[in-house]
């Protein structure tokens, strides 16, 4: 198959089911990749270097549109991440850029962004790309941002995956 039709998504597992899902789709000859952390541990007894999924209850597939049945009957994975009512496409700069970031430092932690009020973000997309503005209230997938230009008080509401903080 050709790996340009193909494209990256996230899976969402069962809970500690990474590392299964992962082998398991191995074995189906799907391209998967469960990003691992070097974490070390304390047991009773000593301390002991463990690889952990980076992303709880997340692996990534790369795969054609044909092969999500084939992703969704592998046990232990529960669906696709969507977005927008669709499976959320993961760029594949992302993914190496991850798999870089992993290569580079050991113990990394996973945090996600939270905008808040009053914190100053540029638009990264759409007809106000590159504008800065302040943002007024945040919630699960949405935030709304004050743009001050030319004297007036605009309002937009845009998704968080299009605006960065400043």
């Amino acid at each position: 198959m050709n790996n340009n039709t193909k494209k990256w998504y996230a899976v969402y597992t069962k809970p500690r089911w990474e590392k299964k899902v992962y082998a398991l789709l191995q074995e189906k000859q799907i391209m998967a990749y469960c990003p691992l952390n070097k974490v070390r541990k304390k047991w009773s007894d000593r301390y002991k270097i463990v690889h952990e999924p980076l992303f709880k209850s997340y692996v990534f597939v790369q795969i054609e549109n044909s092969e999500t049945v084939d992703v969704r009957t592998v046990s232990g994975v529960v669906n696709f991440v969507y977005w927008n009512g669709k499976p959320a496409v993961i760029k594949e700069e992302e993914i190496n850029t991850i798999r870089r970031f992993l290569n580079e430092h050991s113990h990394v932690e996973v945090e996600h962004v939270q905008f808040k009020p009053n914190q100053r973000v540029k638009i990264m997309s759409g007809v106000l790309m590159d504008k800065e503005g302040i943002v007024v209230r945040s919630d699960k997938n949405k935030v709304q941002v004050i743009l001050q230009s030319l004297g007036f008080r605009l309002t937009a509401r845009l998704n968080s995956n299009e605006i960065k903080p400043v």
